[in-house]
């Protein structure tokens, strides 16, 4: 019974990089890559980064856009949330995950990839949402 409630806790309230992987790659026109090093996947779609996922920390993180009232507001609410080191802090969020609901973490991806493609050209919106 207990290891049914840890296993039931952890799904809650924590994603793997794995499941962060999984998670943006079932998103309409999203890839993966390693532009910068082995160690930092990250995810675009039409080409632009909407998720930096560093795999060597522990426990998993990512970088996620966020609109910037949001991000004060997910910054005073969450320890877990601070701007993302070498990125630009008004827009992007570093996200540790644990400790936070899955739905929340969700949210922040959905947020994040949202945010760029609605950037992108119409046609290029197109081209990935016929």
């Amino acid at each position: 019974m207990n290891q049914n409630h840890e296993i039931f806790v952890k799904n809650i309230f924590e994603m793997t990089a794995e499941e962060i992987r999984n998670y943006c790659l079932a998103k309409a026109g999203a890839t993966e890559s390693f532009p910068f090093d082995s160690e930092t996947l990250v995810f675009k779609v039409g080409g632009k980064m909407f998720l930096l996922v560093p795999l060597e920390k522990q426990p998993s993180q990512f970088a996620a856009k966020a609109d910037p009232e949001w991000t004060a507001e997910l910054r005073e609410q969450f320890p877990q949330i601070t701007g993302a080191y070498h990125m630009n802090k008004i827009h992007w969020n570093m996200v540790i995950c644990e400790g936070l609901k899955v739905e929340l973490l969700h949210r922040l991806i959905d947020h994040s990839y949202e945010l760029v493609f609605r950037s992108l050209t119409k046609k290029l919106q197109k081209e990935i949402l016929p």
